[in-house]
């Protein structure tokens, strides 16, 4: 059954405006939580049925599990799912209630000491994972699982007793950045993004756009990619550009690049789409499974992007 609103794909394949690409790409690959996205996003599409679909990986102690963050496998319920799951909760204005007090329990009690997350809780041993994901006994709170959580709660005005220890981690984990990576620096601007003190949110990213600039962790030329280094651990041609940190206009990322800067990142992010309709995983790839999943939340991510900055997907 076609989604409401969905224009049933061409028998032909993936033909037409990057947006019908697109979605000939979802329709035959994506499972059905993305699905019900791209339609949400992009055909007027209903809310429920992305609550119906999500519901699909709640487990009964407030968390997600069951691969929502395909990079992960298995049952349990872990940090780096539920941080997915609140995302798609925001992005269909569904974050709040009594599903959001369920899963703000199940953040406390995996916490850390110092009230963070920790990226793999150890119940994750045992089920299939990402190699660059380990599972340890004793995981420390970390900057790239807490942020975005707390960015999303705050955005959404969500207040639970969980946030105040995890705020304060957060600031104190933004402010003493001297060393990074990619990814810590989207966490981090997830957080900045959305915490209620604007000002030292300012300041904040002020500092980090210097430091990404400094060890050149954003691909500011993507015509000359081999000038800009890999961070340690990444798959080769894992870089990040402009449009990773800075996702909408809006963002406090956006100050760190120049227009023309940022127009060659949206260049390319267009120009990346493939000729199966569908956007490419930048990070290592360790299954097929995984890697076909993710591609439908980095494709519809592309589009969200694009459409942010005005760019036409028709």
């Amino acid at each position: 059954m076609v989604e409401t609103g969905a224009t049933p794909p061409s028998p032909a394949g993936p033909a037409g405006s990057p947006l019908q690409r697109a979605e000939h790409f979802v329709w035959l690959n994506a499972r059905v939580l993305e699905q019900r996205l791209f339609a949400y996003h992009f055909l007027h599409g209903a809310t429920d049925p992305v609550e119906s679909a999500l519901d699909a990986y709640r487990n009964e102690d407030g968390g997600y599990g069951h691969a929502l963050e395909p990079d992960l496998r298995g049952p349990v319920s872990q940090p780096l799912h539920t941080a997915r799951a609140l995302a798609v909760m925001d992005a269909v204005e569904r974050c709040g209630g009594r599903r959001v007090e369920r899963v703000c329990r199940y953040l406390t009690a995996v916490s850390t000491a110092e009230g963070a997350l920790p990226a793999i809780h150890p119940s994750q041993r045992g089920y299939p994972a990402a190699p660059f994901v380990p599972v340890v006994d004793d995981p420390p709170g970390e900057l790239l699982a807490t942020g975005p959580v707390v960015g999303v709660l705050h955005r959404n005005e969500v207040w639970h007793a969980w946030l105040f220890r995890a705020t304060e981690f957060c600031w104190q984990a933004v402010e003493s950045l001297e060393k990074t990576h990619p990814y810590e620096v989207e966490a981090a601007v997830a957080f900045l993004d959305s915490v209620p003190d604007r000002s030292r949110a300012r300041a904040a990213a002020d500092r980090l756009g210097r430091l990404v600039r400094e060890h050149r962790l954003a691909a500011l030329d993507p015509e000359r990619l081999d000038d800009w280094p890999v961070s340690a651990g990444y798959a080769r041609g894992e870089h990040h550009f402009p449009h990773d940190f800075a996702r909408t206009p809006q963002s406090l990322a956006r100050m760190w690049f120049t227009d023309e800067e940022m127009a060659r990142s949206l260049d390319f992010l267009a120009a990346e789409q493939a000729e199966d309709g569908g956007w490419p995983v930048r990070w290592r790839r360790w299954a097929a499974a995984p890697a076909l999943e993710a591609r439908s939340s980095v494709t519809i991510e592309a589009l969200r992007t694009l459409r942010a900055y005005g760019r036409s997907l028709d």
